[in-house]
């Protein structure tokens, strides 16, 4: 429980089942106002299911939309934040097995609260070669089920959790990866893609 000094958020950490498989997700129960008691939610997506739309500027200023993007596998990959350890690794691990990706038809994009200036920044510093889209407000990520509650060092934040989304040509969710590393995750992405594409 988070307490400020107009509201209070309650948290709950949820179990779910896919396909007979648990699965756990970070929720907040929504609620009208009650006596200064402001109560919101956190989206949990389901595999088989419609991916949640999404508008988000990429490190160029480009417009990105799910709706644009139909037709093709989409690999979203959220992270905490612009070159820092865990998530120069990830992004670099994406953009040297790109081409992998693209020649199974899929295109990948990394998000996180960073804004255009940072992006561009870290992508000219690694040489990346995937696009970063700008989620400062961590609505997108909510949906995604990517904002929660976090342990750090044993005290409780609530920030980015780092997880990727696989998402198939008609929009709906492939595959979820919750709460990943960051070494060795998008091999592990790409081989899934491979058994789902038959390649």
């Amino acid at each position: 429980m988070f307490q400020t000094a107009r509201s209070i958020r309650y948290y709950s950490a949820c179990f779910t089942e896919l396909k007979g498989t648990p699965s756990f997700h970070i929720s907040r129960t929504p609620v009208d106002q009650i006596s200064g008691v402001t109560r919101t939610e956190f989206m949990a997506i389901e595999q088989g299911k419609k991916a949640p739309s999404f508008s988000l500027n990429d490190q160029e200023g480009n417009k990105i939309k799910l709706s644009d993007l139909a037709g093709q596998w989409v690999v979203l990959y959220f992270y905490p934040k612009d070159d820092t350890p865990g998530c120069t690794i990830e992004a670099c691990d994406f953009s040297s097995d790109l081409k992998g990706f693209q020649k199974l038809g899929a295109i990948v994009y990394g998000c996180s609260p960073d804004s255009m200036e940072s992006h561009q920044k870290f992508i000219r510093k690694y040489k990346l070669k995937v696009g970063l889209l700008s989620d400062a407000n961590h609505k997108t990520m909510e949906r995604y089920g990517a904002w929660g509650e976090k342990n750090m060092y044993g005290k409780i934040t609530l920030g980015v959790i780092r997880s990727t989304v696989l998402i198939d040509p008609q929009g709906r969710v492939a595959r979820h990866w919750k709460r990943v590393k960051a070494k060795g995750h998008a091999d592990s992405v790409r081989k899934t893609l491979e058994e789902l594409t038959g390649n």
